[in-house]
């Protein structure tokens, strides 16, 4: 179908776990004999299909987003995203100012403003704003809504907040492990309205509510990672629905509504939007979020390992995209664990340099900075310039006539990066290079953060839901598991036939998405037709992708190929240091790395332009 990927076959051969060389249904486990109770009542008006959409990317995402999706179309279900690695960390600082507090305080106000309708629509909510303290947004909860006078049954999942138990070292301020749905299934079932989360996996948001509407069993993988897929791409809201997209310039995008998945019972969906929002739902849409912070073939959760390798893409009509095919695997015996820490302190001072003898300029301002530490006996322990030529010659603006000269410092003692380097840097004002501006006054040292990933045993990791009534039922780990082993790529398709090329940019012949995981960020890039993927496969090598991006030329990188999609998914390991919260480069979360390569130029076969 036109706008359709290509579609190949979803189970292929070949796979670097000699148990998955057995057939398909020989890689599941003896079916349980009994499948989970029903729910005390229907999650979705149909049985045979469950809506669920999502109203939030992230903490601090559009506000009205919830009273939108809830008054924009049918709905059986609406999802909330709050958590991210540098959230975590917020929230830990928020837990020792207060211990009341650890949950993301925006969704309560959401929820204030939209309980009636809720309600009234018999939409259930969930979302994994709870962060550190679920239990106590859920109180918060059931407290607005009785103030409201709206009869809520309110429940919570609970057991990711290992901090308790220890061992992690020095200063963490928090440890979560990434639950997966079977709590959030199991409040369902129980008839709770209202479920909130602690750090569960973005898309156990989705999984979990399907699990709760078809009853799937743990042994259930293909449906399960359908539902999973489905939840990725719900998860970051309007990025699903054009927003970050490499081709904006093809869609509204003025206010893009968030998306919607319709599920069916085999695991199947079709993403789409309410009527009349703006944004897009396309294959292009949905393949850039597909490849958004992930990293190989293989996708693993705490329920299920998804194969993106077997997702296929159809294009159903305007707005509707539907993905199948999508194999599961075992889970892997591990959880990932999340830790948070404070690394210590930071300062960053962005020197304007405007006009001529740019270079010159930006050596006088550091060897003066360099001198000052040096008086001062207080030298920073790390101290990073970077020089970027935003110049241009003869330029009839004046920002444009200017380059930034960014000087980033870090340590463990406050005082080593706060009056040290502000008082240098004010010193400088009548002393330096002409010209001197900054781009904001030198302040004190800030605080900054380190993410740490780590893997807990799943059998250790106590995985409650709390029902509204308050009994406390626990959830059984995967008792089937694999070991994550990363699969061989595919055979490459046929090379272009040799011909003409022509120099220009990357990005006009595929689309890119890029994020963060850690220290390591992953850069997606995927061909819009069959002609530009046979050239892109051969030609975006690990090696030109270095030469494309020399931040890149002396850290470990890693080609992963998803032929379904046209795309090639590359994982870069340490470009981010420590984490985002760590604030290590001038992109700390690589959003703009994607369009970065799209911009850099290459010989593109003529055909193709």
């Amino acid at each position: 179908m036109s706008g359709g990927h290509p579609v190949n076959d979803p189970h292929p051969a070949s796979d670097a776990n000699p148990a998955n060389d057995a057939p398909h249904s020989a890689q599941h486990p003896t079916p349980h004999p009994t499948r989970p109770p029903a729910p005390v009542r229907p999650i979705g008006a149909d049985p045979a299909v469950l809506r669920i959409g999502n109203a939030s990317g992230f903490y601090g995402d559009r506000f009205d987003a919830l009273r939108e999706m809830l008054t924009g179309g049918p709905l059986d279900v609406l999802t909330g995203d709050y958590l991210a690695e540098l959230t975590m960390l917020i929230l830990g600082r928020d837990r020792l100012k207060d211990p009341t507090r650890g949950y993301a305080r925006t969704f309560l106000r959401q929820w204030e403003d939209a309980i009636g309708l809720a309600v009234e629509r018999g939409v259930r909510i969930v979302a994994n704003a709870g962060g550190l303290n679920p239990a106590g947004l859920a109180d918060a909860v059931r407290e607005v809504a009785q103030k409201a006078g709206v009869p809520v049954r309110v429940a919570h999942v609970e057991g990711d907040d290992l901090l308790a138990r220890g061992g992690w070292g020095d200063g963490v301020l928090t440890a979560n492990a990434y639950l997966g749905g079977g709590g959030i299934a199991a409040c369902l079932r129980a008839g709770a309205d209202v479920v909130v989360t602690g750090r569960v996996t973005d898309a156990a948001l989705v999984s979990g509510a399907a699990q709760a509407h078809f009853g799937w069993r743990p042994e259930d993988l293909d449906q399960l990672a359908g539902a999973v897929v489905a939840g990725h791409v719900l998860e970051c809201g309007t990025q699903a629905t054009g927003g970050n997209y490499s081709f904006f310039g093809a869609h509204d995008l003025l206010r893009p509504g968030f998306p919607l998945a319709e599920i069916a019972a085999d695991g199947s969906c079709v993403i789409t939007k309410h009527p009349g929002t703006g944004g897009a739902v396309t294959p292009g849409t949905v393949t850039a979020q597909l490849l958004y912070e992930t990293a190989g073939a293989r996708y693993a959760g705490p329920d299920v390992t998804a194969r993106l390798d077997t997702v296929r893409l159809t294009e159903e009509g305007p707005d509707r995209v539907r993905i199948d095919g999508v194999r599961g695997e075992a889970p892997p015996p591990t959880l990932k664990t999340g830790l948070t820490r404070l690394g210590g302190w930071r300062n960053e001072v962005t020197f304007v340099l405007t006009g001529l003898d740019v270079t010159a300029k930006a050596v006088l301002v550091r060897r003066q900075m360099e001198a000052a530490f040096d008086a001062a006996g207080n030298r920073p322990a790390e101290v990073r310039w970077t020089l970027a030529r935003t110049d241009h010659d003869d330029a009839e603006v004046q920002e444009e006539a200017s380059a930034l000269l960014r000087l980033v410092v870090r340590d463990a003692d406050q005082d080593a990066v706060g009056r040290v380097v502000s008082g240098a840097a004010i010193e400088l004002a009548l002393a330096s290079y002409p010209g001197f501006h900054v781009t904001a006054p030198p302040g004190k040292g800030t605080p900054y953060g380190v993410f740490e990933a780590v893997a807990v045993d799943a059998a250790e990791v106590p995985h409650l839901a709390v029902l509204p009534d308050g009994t406390r039922i626990g959830v059984q780990p995967a008792h089937h598991t694999q070991e994550l082993v990363r699969l061989p790529d595919p055979p490459l398709p046929g090379p272009l036939p040799a011909g003409p090329a022509r120099r220009g940019p990357l990005g006009r012949v595929v689309g890119a998405r890029s994020g963060d995981k850690g220290g390591s960020a992953n850069v997606g890039v995927w061909a819009r037709t069959d002609q530009a993927w046979r050239w892109l496969a051969h030609e975006l090598t690990v090696e030109r992708f270095r030469q494309l991006l020399p931040e890149t030329a002396d850290l470990s990188v890693d080609r992963h190929v998803l032929p379904n999609l046209r795309a090639l998914n590359f994982v870069v390991d340490g470009l981010l240091g420590e984490g985002v919260a760590a604030q290590a480069r001038f992109d700390p979360q690589a959003k703009a790395v994607g369009e970065w390569l799209r911009a850099r130029h290459m010989d593109i076969p003529e055909v193709l332009w």
